[in-house]
């Protein structure tokens, strides 16, 4: 299995990060290198736990799509998409959001076994590898871009998201992990 670790500094606050993640606009935005277009499932607003969609575009000069689905959300501070469907025998990546004192730390971690058994393998030891790398990068500069501008709104405005939420323990109330409304 190979793995992929990234981390991107935004100056933005950790709610704002989250979202601007699960936006499914916002991906396709991003993604202009591949020309990705969301076809199936969830292919505009904001994506929640359990849902899935289904992405296609060009990656090394192939046709490809790939499904996705929710596996785990945590807001504001991680949830996992695995794949469902796709061209890899086995993706899943993890997005975890941390507030600091200057704006929000976002890691990602991207786990793969690449399809075609050992030629698989050897095709990722380089081109594959870098390939997802890049693209992950790209992603991460689009979010990093249009949190730290004022075009996050045109993203999250009149945007919500579904969270299921684990059963309440004492002293634990679920509202506090939405924002409050301001009056």
């Amino acid at each position: 299995m190979e793995t992929i670790r990234s981390e991107t500094w935004i100056d933005a606050p950790i709610e704002r990060c989250f979202l601007l993640s699960l936006s499914i606009d916002l991906h396709v935005a991003s993604a202009r290198s591949s020309r990705e277009q969301a076809i199936e499932g969830v292919t505009t607003g904001l994506i929640s736990e359990g849902e899935t969609v289904t992405f296609r575009g060009r990656h090394l000069g192939l046709r490809l799509q790939h499904k996705s689905r929710i596996a785990v959300m945590r807001p504001y501070s991680y949830f996992r998409d695995v794949m469902v469907s796709g061209v890899f025998s086995h993706f899943e990546h993890d997005h975890h959001f941390a507030a600091m004192d200057d704006g929000t730390r976002m890691r990602d971690e991207i786990r793969f076994i690449p399809p075609l058994g050992k030629l698989g393998r050897i095709a990722t030891k380089g081109l594959v590898r870098r390939h997802v790398a890049a693209f992950l990068t790209e992603r991460n500069i689009g979010i990093k871009q249009v949190a730290e501008s004022e075009d996050w709104h045109r993203y999250l405005d009149g945007q919500s998201v579904t969270v299921a939420l684990a059963p309440a323990k004492e002293g634990w109330e679920p509202s506090s992990l939405m924002p409050r409304s301001q009056s």
